[in-house]
């Protein structure tokens, strides 16, 4: 049976932005005095909201970070996106491909929508997600909860149960098996142990993206 949905996350499996937001949010949190290793902001942030990210900041400081953090790290974020941000490789075909099989999808992220605009602008995918597209900021509570895919699928008129998401990130996979929809765990630059461990089916070659999603469904 065809999905009713594919959910794509936005960080990570369109856009290769994972490296560049980490290394900005290592220095920004470096500069106010957290002493903390890119690959430390990998393990530690990747794949959750700001507002996850930053209690989890206040507790690691032991006292509330300046009121302009997130105005610090977006600035050095935007401007090394506008330098260095790309498409992940293979993913215009990957979402011709469910075009062409007439797979419904959206985007589902936990960055900000104007986060998500400007990352697909700069890699010239908005025409392809223009109309669906769902942020963290949108629930009241972001992944690992399942409030965004569920919403996500309430909004694209997809049953939970027969919708796909392409993760790249332990919270996201968890918060799609939370809302009883399989993944696909996107393993270039992740760890697949760890996103299998969380219950996704891992691949690593978004050009084979719908053979997956139809061997999935």
């Amino acid at each position: 049976m065809n999905p009713d949905l594919v959910i794509f996350d936005c960080d990570g499996v369109l856009v290769d932005s994972e490296p560049i937001s980490n290394k900005a949010l290592a220095q920004t949190l470096n500069r106010i005095g957290l002493h903390i290793t890119y690959e430390e902001t990998l393990n530690i942030f990747l794949g959750r909201s700001w507002e996850d990210s930053l209690f989890t900041i206040t507790k690691m400081l032991g006292h509330n970070p300046p009121s302009n953090l997130y105005d610090l790290y977006r600035s050095r974020m935007y401007e090394w996106f506008k330098k260095d941000l790309k498409q992940v490789s293979g993913i215009v075909g990957a979402v011709g491909a469910l075009k062409d099989l007439k797979f419904p999808y959206c985007v589902a992220s936990s960055g900000s929508y104007e986060k998500i605009q400007t990352t697909l602008g700069i890699t010239n995918l908005m025409p392809l997600f223009k109309g669906k597209i769902f942020s963290a900021s949108d629930v009241s509570r972001g992944k690992p909860a399942p409030d965004l895919f569920l919403l996500a699928a309430n909004m694209m008129g997809a049953d939970p149960l027969n919708t796909i998401v392409v993760e790249d990130s332990e919270p996201g996979v968890r918060a799609a098996i939370a809302a009883n929809m399989r993944v696909l765990g996107y393993a270039e630059r992740t760890d697949p142990l760890t996103l299998s461990s969380a219950g996704a089916e891992t691949f690593d070659n978004m050009d084979h993206l719908s053979t997956y999603i139809i061997n999935l469904s």
